[in-house]
Formats: C-alpha cells, structure tokens, sequence
C-alpha cells in the first residue's frame, strides 16, 4: 500500500459519519444508498458525498445495477489498510 492511499483511507475515515458508514456496511455487507439515507439524520446529497469520498479512497466499492448503487467495504483494501497502521 503506498503513501498516496494511505492518506486517501486517513483523510477519508476522518468524519464520524464516514467511519459510521464503513462501520454499518460491515455489519450488513451491501447497501443502496437509500437505505443508508434512511439510517443517518443526513441528506441524500451529504450521504452520497460521504460514500464517494469513500469510495475514492478505495475503501468502498459502488455497483450500479439499474437505477442503484449497490455500496460494501473493500475487504482486501481495509485489511491492507489495518497492516499498514499495526506495522507503523
């Protein structure tokens, strides 16, 4: 994992309600944006700003299938992710 995605991942997991958003699709492993609309006191406009800051950082992958975008974590790039920060 190099310097550039390090900061992506630290840059993007530091809003409480991103790290909340990582932490529920964790727990229930896929979701529309909707739904997490539906969960969190915020706008569907700040949640889909949330998600694509995430999703940037790699830590969060989007499907579009149809009109939805179907949203999980990125097993692989969170567990490089935990590496990295229990090696520094």
């Amino acid at each position: 994992m190099d310097m550039e995605q390090v900061t992506k991942i630290f840059k993007a997991l530091g809003h409480p309600t991103r790290i909340k958003i990582v932490k529920h699709l964790i727990e229930i492993d896929t979701c529309i944006c909707g739904e997490i609309v539906g969960i969190f006191p915020y706008s569907q406009s700040t949640i889909s700003q949330h998600l694509k800051m995430l999703k940037e950082s790699g830590i969060v992958c989007g499907e579009v299938e149809g009109p939805k975008t179907y949203f999980c974590v990125d097993k692989n790039m969170l567990n490089q992710f935990k590496q990295y920060v229990n090696d520094l």
